[in-house]
């Protein structure tokens, strides 16, 4: 399947339509976050009170007690794979003008799809592994030993280590895997989820989109670097106001005020990035071209 070659300045388009689509379509969308917000938490309530219990009886857990939450806990996110598709089809069926609940983001469960989203999730480890793998080997196995000597250290309260030679190049390296994987799991899920494309074309379409993309993918994470220190002021500012009423009036008041803001702005933060995976996978692989974004070359 053909992709689309875009110029630097699509990542802002990315960022910018992904922002907007949540207040474009918010009853959905929020409604949909909600949703996944309560799913993606969910385990915390078997793990959490298993882990509270060994910390208040002093008695550490044992390695095959960490295993099994550890199991559990992948396990469980790769069931959550099925509901990222939904909630993408959720964008386009929105985007495209027809009707759309919060709920649509279980229909990959309904419609028998969920096999072929975990099976590309599986994949996606795998390669991340891989891909990992390969950069800690380019920059040399000492990293392995260092981080080692880190955890040690740290654990006996003594002086850090120094850092290993090939550090620096390492983590270069690990920034831009971040942001090609990035690309890569937002176009091949969105082939998958909204084109029934097969997991290993899926694949194959992720890694060339994304690798042709790299530049805007670049311009988006700087985008979104500056727009989260811009949000992250706003909101230590609100909280500021906030605390300040608390005291004039009650805690009570505070707790009631920035509960809520915490979680829409969580809301939020996860609509937006689905609006960006959606806008990034049709630009670059979908039918049609999203307003304000620069045209896409076909390659």
């Amino acid at each position: 399947m053909t992709t689309r070659l875009n110029g630097p300045g699509a990542g802002l388009g990315w960022l910018t339509n992904g922002f907007m689509v949540a207040f474009r379509h918010p009853k959905p969308l929020f409604g949909g976050a909600a949703l996944l917000l309560v799913a993606a938490i969910l385990p915390s309530l078997v793990t959490l009170p298993m882990q509270l219990h060994a910390m208040r009886s002093g008695i550490p857990q044992s390695p095959a007690m960490l295993g099994g939450i550890m199991a559990f806990s992948v396990l469980y996110h790769l069931l959550l794979v099925p509901l990222y598709a939904g909630y993408l089809r959720m964008v386009d069926a929105l985007e495209r003008g027809m009707p759309a609940s919060a709920f649509g983001i279980f229909d990959p469960y309904r419609q028998g799809d969920a096999w072929r989203l975990i099976g590309l999730a599986l994949a996606n480890v795998g390669l991340q592994v891989v891909l990992f793998g390969a950069i800690i080997a380019a920059a040399g196995g000492g990293i392995i030993s260092w981080y080692v000597q880190l955890l040690s250290a740290q654990a006996a309260h003594q002086q850090l280590p120094a850092l290993p030679p090939g550090f620096g190049t390492a983590v270069a390296l690990f920034i831009v895997l971040c942001l090609f994987m990035m690309g890569f799991y937002a176009i091949s899920l969105g082939q998958v989820a909204l084109r029934q494309r097969g997991v290993f074309g899926a694949l194959g379409d992720g890694i060339v989109g994304a690798l042709k993309n790299l530049l805007p993918l670049i311009v988006y994470a700087l985008s979104f670097l500056l727009a989260g220190i811009v949000l992250l002021l706003g909101f230590v500012l609100v909280g500021m106001v906030l605390a300040l009423l608390g005291k004039l009036v009650g805690a009570w008041l505070f707790l009631a005020l920035m509960i809520p803001l915490y979680i829409a702005l969580f809301l939020l933060l996860l609509a937006t990035m689905f609006g960006v995976m959606y806008y990034l996978w049709r630009d670059v692989c979908g039918d049609g071209e999203a307003p304000d974004m620069e045209p896409a070359t076909a390659v």
